[in-house]
């Protein structure tokens, strides 16, 4: 870690705890990653009564609560996630959405599950600007800024802005098969709802002047997990894009996710983390920080042809998505959900390690199950990893897992001291 920049973690009794697993929301350098928030009242520790709109109203104030703790306000939330057990109930949650951001949209995601944490029927997680970094006593990016751009060229939504960047980084609302013009599903299965999805992204990096090949990860909703192998031949053709990154085999990190189902009933949404060379404040090109995309692979964890284990831009480090799988075999571990949470988390830690990192440099993490109810056994070897619970973390219940999994975790990872050229 650096002597300036320091993993902070805070929270507040304002919002729900639980029970020391997690932190609600933890900081570095320019950005705060908040816990994905359930509709959990923080005085009782219960589920809000009433329907879907009382429960996204309640996730909503548990994040407003957080930020306003840390003497932030809404309007610094850079990226939204919606998780919901039924798709139907956007139009709901969108009126109550609508309140907590009235003219100011961020980057969003709408994805539905198959379980969230004590049945509850949507859960909501926030990304949110970090305006002075993290330096102790030493405001450091009192001039950064929010920028949020839309072009005609990819598909547009009241709710959403195609992409919200602050200092190094931009975020993009998930991107569906949508064709720009005429607002529809393009035709076809998923082969062409993939190339129309990246098509979407290329669009948006285009009219900000940012290299498709600056993607740093990438995560992939898809309805049917079987459809993984149309959609790598698709992804192929748009990876790696540029002379540099094929002569590199750059490809960014990547988590695929079985959606139960997504917005319009596509079958497939894309979302991308984007590198943003120069910072968001006003800044002429030559005074770039000579930042650069720089991934990593070890031996000590699963490789993969068509993600990077982390991929470091700027403070941060983006994990791919790991399943339990030894690095030796390739296989899936024997065992139940314990052996493979274990596995999972000593290959993040092999990755984090092989970066010179340590697991206490883990921001957030998020976690997919098959069963929801294996939460308990799970944590029983998460706490090993994290006896201090700080990192955020997310948890969702998926259908399915590839190589038929019963937990994939991926993480974020501080980077203290940047990825200029002159560090390796």
């Amino acid at each position: 870690m650096s002597m300036y920049n320091a993993v902070l973690a805070r929270n507040t009794e304002n919002a729900p705890s639980d029970g020391g697993r997690s932190s609600q929301t933890v900081a570095f350098s320019h950005y705060n990653n908040l816990s994905a928030q359930l509709p959990i009242e923080p005085q009782s520790g219960k589920l809000a009564a009433g329907g879907v709109k009382e429960q996204a109203k309640q996730c909503f104030e548990n994040i407003k609560a957080i930020v306003e703790s840390i003497d932030h306000c809404m309007s610094d939330v850079v990226k939204i996630t919606i998780f919901v057990k039924n798709i139907k109930d956007i139009e709901v949650i969108d009126e109550v959405y609508k309140t907590f951001f009235p003219v100011y949209v961020p980057a969003r995601t709408v994805a539905a599950v198959s379980a969230l944490p004590m049945d509850a029927l949507v859960q909501v997680e926030a990304l949110l600007s970090n305006g002075e970094g993290t330096i102790p006593n030493a405001p450091q990016a009192g001039d950064l800024i929010k920028l949020t751009n839309n072009t005609e060229n990819a598909p547009t939504c009241p709710l959403s802005t195609q992409t919200v960047a602050f200092s190094h980084y931009n975020h993009l609302s998930a991107q569906l098969p949508i064709e720009a013009k005429s607002g529809k599903l393009v035709t076809g299965g998923v082969k062409e709802q993939a190339a129309q999805c990246f098509k979407n992204i290329k669009a948006i990096l285009e009219s900000i002047d940012v290299p498709f090949d600056d993607i740093v990860k990438l995560n992939i909703f898809l309805k049917n997990l079987s459809d993984t192998d149309t959609v790598n031949e698709v992804y192929r053709t748009f990876f790696p894009d540029s002379a540099i990154a094929r002569t590199a085999a750059y490809v960014p990190a990547r988590t695929v996710i079985a959606a139960s189902a997504l917005p319009m009933n596509a079958c497939i949404q894309v979302e991308a983390v984007v590198s943003h060379g120069d910072g968001t404040p006003p800044q002429a090109v030559e005074d770039r920080h000579g930042l650069i995309v720089e991934a990593n692979n070890t031996d000590k964890a699963p490789k993969c042809p068509l993600s990077t284990q982390t991929v470091a831009f700027s403070h941060y480090n983006h994990l791919s998505a790991q399943l339990p799988l030894d690095p030796h075999t390739g296989a899936v571990v024997t065992g139940g959900v314990k052996e493979q949470t274990k596995q999972c988390l000593t290959n993040i830690k092999a990755i984090v390690e092989s970066i010179g990192h340590v697991v206490d440099d883990v921001v957030k993490v998020n976690i997919f199950l098959k069963n929801i109810a294996d939460i308990n056994a799970m944590d029983e070897v998460y706490k090993e990893f994290f006896p201090g619970g700080i990192p955020a973390r997310r948890i969702v219940g998926v259908a399915d897992l590839p190589e038929q999994a019963c937990i994939q975790i991926d993480a974020v990872v501080s980077n203290a001291e940047g990825t200029p050229p002159t560090t390796k």
